[in-house]
Parts: C-alpha cells; sequence; structure tokens
C-alpha cells in the first residue's frame, strides 16, 4: 500500500516522503525479521553476531564484532553472553592480555545459522516483491543516500 494511505499523512516533498517511507518501511521489515528469529530464541543483533562470526571464519576480537554490527548497541557485550549462555559462541581471553577477548562461533551456531538459511520462511516476504534486477535498485539507491 502507498505509504500515504498507509499512515494517513500528506507530504510536502517527495524527500519527505521517501524518508518517512524507509523508515516505515524498516521498521515494518523489523517487525518481520524479529518475529522469524524468535522461532530460533533469537534476536536480530544476536543472528547479526552470529553471521559476523561465521564470516570471520576464525575467533575475532569483541571490538571487531562491535564495530561490524549493522545496528551499532553498546549493549554487545551482553548479547554475546546471551550468545554463550545459549552454547553458539564461545570466549576466548588473550593470554598475553587478559583484557583482550575474543570470540568465535560454536557447531551450535553454525548450525542454527544453517537452519536458518535453509528456512524457507527467511525473507521470504522480500524476494516474493522484488526481483533481483529492482533489489539491486533499491539497493544502490539507498547506497547513494549514504554517499
Amino acid at each position: 500500500m502507498e505509504i500515504g494511505k498507509e499512515i494517513n499523512s500528506k507530504f510536502k516533498t517527495p524527500q519527505q516522503k521517501a524518508i518517512i517511507n524507509v523508515r516505515f518501511t524498516s521498521n515494518w521489515i523489523s517487525n518481520l525479521q524479529n518475529g522469524f528469529m524468535s522461532k530460533f530464541d533469537l534476536t536480530m543483533p544476536q543472528f547479526n553476531i552470529l553471521r559476523i562470526l561465521r564470516g570471520a571464519n576464525q575467533a575475532i576480537n569483541v571490538n571487531t564484532v562491535k564495530d561490524r554490527m549493522i545496528e551499532k548497541s553498546p549493549n554487545t557485550t551482553r548479547l554475546m553472553d546471551k550468545l554463550i549462555e545459549k552454547g553458539l559462541i564461545n570466549r576466548i581471553r588473550c593470554e598475553k592480555d587478559r583484557r583482550v577477548v575474543y570470540v568465535e562461533i560454536s557447531s551450535k551456531g553454525q548450525d542454527i545459522l544453517a537452519e536458518i538459511d535453509n528456512s524457507v520462511d527467511n525473507n521470504s516476504f522480500f524476494t516474493e516483491k522484488l526481483n533481483d534486477q529492482e533489489a539491486e535498485t533499491l539497493s544502490n539507491l539507498l547506497d547513494k543516500l549514504r554517499d
């Protein structure tokens, strides 16, 4: 549904309409993703941490994880603690400097990511609405906003 009808609003400029649409759609996507992740007892930030660690393919410094997060949060350490409690990641203290902490994804964490990757529901709301070319155009426009 068109954004003006969805929120019952008129816009002064196309730019105002676009930014409100981006924010509204971002929240809409977040709600869908949070509902999906709840099936796996994960939040989106926890999922993001798992994906970062899988992509690193080795133990990495906690600060590196924080730098790579999509949504920057002061709670990243707490999020990692919850993932450790669930057995999805492992904490490794640096032998040379005990203040430095590394984290790595566990085999259980790898398994849950594989399950999520193979899920039919994962991002289906997106792939059903946009073809590859449309998704690429959208991504390019969003990149342009941040340039």
